[in-house]
This record gives C-alpha cells, sequence and structure tokens, in this order.
C-alpha cells in the first residue's frame, strides 16, 4: 500500500471519541455499544416510552419534573469502557470511563480541553504532586485517578445537566 493509501485509510477511519457539549462519538469498529434511557430519580432503565411513563408515574413528585436522559455505553477494544450522557436533544452533557487505559482526555474533552490542562496545571503547582484529579469549575467538572491497568474518572457541564440530574449520576 502507498503512503497515499495510508493516510487515506487513517483519515477515513472513524472517530473514537465524544465531544463534551455536542455530539456522541462513532464507536471504532472493535467496540460494542449499548445504550438506555434513565428517568432521574427512578435509578430504573427504561426501553420505551409506555416503560417510562410508568416508572415516572410510580416515581416520586421530584422525578416526575426530571428530564429523561441517554447513556451510550461503548467497551473499547482495549477494554475500556466510555459512558457517554445525552440529553434530550443528543448533546453530550457527561461522560465516564472507566478501564486498563486512560483514554485520550483531549478528545473526550474536546472544546473544554484547555481549561481541563489549566486547571490541572494549578492543582499540580497548589499540590507540588501528581495524582487523583478533582476540577469543580462554573462551567467544568472533572475527576479523575487511578493507576497503570486500572483508570476511572468523570467530567460534566455542570450548566447542561437536564432537571433531576445531578454530578453523582454521572458514573
Amino acid at each position: 500500500m502507498t503512503a497515499t493509501g495510508i493516510v487515506s485509510l487513517l483519515l477515513a477511519a472513524p472517530s473514537a471519541h465524544a465531544a463534551l457539549g455536542g455530539s456522541p462519538m462513532t464507536p471504532p469498529a472493535d467496540a460494542s455499544t449499548t445504550v438506555r434511557t434513565v428517568q432521574p430519580g427512578t435509578r430504573t432503565a427504561v426501553a420505551n416510552q409506555s416503560a417510562m411513563n410508568a416508572a415516572a408515574s410510580g416515581a416520586s413528585a421530584s422525578a416526575s419534573t426530571a428530564t429523561p436522559y441517554t447513556v451510550r455505553e461503548t467497551t473499547l477494544g482495549n477494554g475500556t469502557v466510555v459512558r457517554e450522557y445525552l440529553a434530550q436533544d443528543g448533546t453530550v452533557f457527561g461522560i465516564a470511563w472507566q478501564g486498563p487505559q486512560m483514554p485520550d482526555l483531549a478528545q473526550l474533552l474536546d472544546g473544554y480541553f484547555p481549561q481541563y490542562i489549566a486547571g490541572l496545571q494549578a492543582a499540580h503547582a497548589q499540590r507540588g504532586t501528581r495524582g487523583p484529579v478533582a476540577l469543580e469549575g462554573a462551567g467544568l467538572v472533572v475527576h479523575s485517578g487511578g493507576h497503570m491497568g486500572s483508570f476511572a474518572g468523570q467530567a460534566w457541564l455542570p450548566q447542561a445537566l437536564p432537571a433531576g440530574v445531578s454530578g453523582s449520576d454521572i458514573r
């Protein structure tokens, strides 16, 4: 294969990232994806509208005003699981990851990555050490930690959380 052919093949490969604040990821060829709808306050995954209505009618009054959202769970070929939390309009408002390899946060956080890096640098300068990260700003929250072979984290946009959803729901 020529160099041009290899470059074309690489450019044609599907993106393996979600864009926080944007569209969900296009899963790579070696990934598997499941989708479920969640009614906040019920902790019950529902597959269709009638089940959602039944779950909502049995939930507390606060859950009845909550907005359902979708969770797309993608298991990458390396074993890392990425969960995307989607608002009703399809926008990613939160992402969680867990697995043997740290995902590419530049891709996961997309336009929020520079804000993350600035917060990370400030936290490291203040603590003087490396370790788990907990950045909690008005526009972006990122919790990340782990060690070789076991990484986990969450990121979400507080201003984009649907009614009835909190940061603790991003896991």
